[in-house]
């Protein structure tokens, strides 16, 4: 029965190649039925029609056909499938008239050779396996996240991927799980967008695409099978004893979607406003060389700062701040300054409006491209310092403010420091985040308050702290 259906099937792709069907709508129908044919047949040669109708999943219901009969039946359809496929391809290359028809159909049987394929590795080793998932849903597969997608790619992505010798792997799963946000379902035609390319070649330019994604909550990302576009003039980056403290080469950095197209331009926009939130981050020279070293921003009034300075900060624990992770946004300065105190320190920020992440690798530190949406991606009580300024301010959520603090505390050991760098919010709403602080119950070894002035409006204050996370024995 598989074999009539399949050869029905390729006389009808002849029929279209002979330009007979030229409604898309009627060769969609054709191909639907067709579809419907295969999958009763395939279904047929492992289960009985009884097995359909009992209550309890057909998945529960065990056929004594002979197991090498039924993959036997397996491999058939799977190659009269592929041969199709090929002639399908074929068929696109001479006759382009037909190319949309042809293609539509091409990926029509991709769709039910990955289906087939699916059931042929898992089936067998149902009633074998000795561990569960929640995503295993044999017998809802219209729940499954591949369903949802129609670019093959996404679907190939999200779908289980079955162990080869149908055993535990080393960390204890039958199957590999791949996952992506659930957000990427409400941005179903961006993350189609996203994943449509040709396996094997480069990569779009689509970094704006990919991080839009990422800050409205698609993430992680789907991994992708294609060349990450580069700079078309890549050059060698500086030497590590140069490249902290200079502007590297604008040919290492591809450019699109800025509205500044080298590292001057960055650096001297310092007086102006709206590209994005550190606008004078890249002056390397005047503005970035004496933070956290030299005294800065000091209130005319009080003569005080809300700016901390590395050493007096690492005096708290000497010599215990070796490791720490600096969620800012910034072009690395704090971690070159840590630097210099032996102390490595991971950059985590997004490319808001400049190429924040490349200038960071290019002077030879460390970034993490990380949303404020993820979980990070270290294990628990394992960092000796988390820092973060002009990032984590009073647009924030409370809610939310309280989710990324308690993953803070999470990733940070006890004992470790927590420094608030300049948090700025409105008078009124102050009381209110530093309750959120509060209640993470760390010891203080620093606490100031200080008026932003950089504006007429005195409503806005800067808030800045040094905490240490307690024991937690229990």
């Amino acid at each position: 029965m598989i074999l009539l259906v399949l050869d029905n099937m390729a006389k009808l792709n002849s029929l279209v190649k002979m330009g007979t069907w030229k409604s898309v709508n009627r060769t969609i129908f054709i191909l639907g039925i067709c579809a419907l044919l295969v999958s009763v047949a395939t279904l047929s040669g492992s289960y009985s029609f009884r097995s359909l109708l009992v209550t309890n999943s057909f998945c529960d219901y065990v056929n004594p056909l002979n197991e090498g009969e039924a993959r036997m039946n397996f491999e058939v359809v799977i190659r009269k499938i592929r041969q199709e496929m090929d002639e399908l391809k074929n068929g696109t290359l001479k006759e382009s008239s037909s190319s949309e028809i042809l293609l539509r159909h091409s990926a029509f049987l991709a769709d039910i050779l990955g289906l087939i394929e699916s059931m042929q590795a898992l089936g067998p080793d149902v009633e074998n396996a000795t561990v569960d998932h929640p995503l295993v849903k044999l017998n809802h597969q219209s729940d499954e996240p591949a369903d949802y997608f129609l670019i093959e790619e996404i679907r190939k992505y999200v779908r289980v991927k079955p162990n080869r010798l149908g055993k535990q792997n080393f960390m204890g799963a039958n199957g590999t799980f791949t996952s992506i946000g659930h957000a990427c379902f409400a941005m179903k035609e961006e993350l189609e967008e996203y994943m449509d390319y040709d396996v094997g070649e480069i990569c779009n330019d689509d970094w704006k695409l990919a991080q839009k994604l990422m800050v409205h909550g698609c993430d992680p990302l789907p991994r992708r099978r294609c060349l990450a576009r580069a700079p078309r003039l890549y050059t060698q980056p500086f030497p590590i004893n140069e490249s902290i403290w200079k502007l590297p080469d604008d040919r290492n950095v591809r450019w699109s979607g800025y509205w500044c197209k080298n590292f001057t331009c960055l650096a001297n926009n310092g007086t102006r406003k709206g590209f994005f939130k550190c606008a004078d981050c890249f002056n390397l020279t005047h503005h970035e060389m004496p933070r956290w070293i030299q005294p800065t921003d000091l209130d005319p009034e009080t003569n005080i700062t809300a700016d901390f300075l590395i050493p007096e900060v690492l005096k708290i624990k000497p010599g215990e701040v070796r490791i720490g992770l600096d969620f800012s946004v910034g072009t690395g300065t704090f971690a070159a300054r840590m630097r210099e105190f032996n102390v490595t320190i991971v950059s985590a920020t997004i490319n808001l409006g400049a190429p924040f992440n490349e200038m960071i690798a290019l002077r030879g530190l460390v970034p993490l491209y990380l949303s404020i949406n993820q979980r990070l991606p270290f294990f628990d009580n394992t960092l000796d310092l988390i820092h973060t300024t002009r990032f984590l301010d009073g647009w924030i959520d409370f809610v939310l403010l309280d989710f990324v603090l308690f993953d803070w505390d999470r990733v940070l050991r006890p004992g470790g420091l927590l420094w608030i760098d300049s948090f700025f919010c409105l008078k009124e709403d102050l009381e209110d985040y530093m309750e959120a602080f509060k209640v993470l119950r760390y010891r203080k070894h620093k606490w100031v308050v200080v008026p932003k002035r950089d504006k007429d409006d005195d409503r806005e204050v800067f808030f800045s702290a040094v905490l240490e996370k307690p024991p937690r024995p229990f």
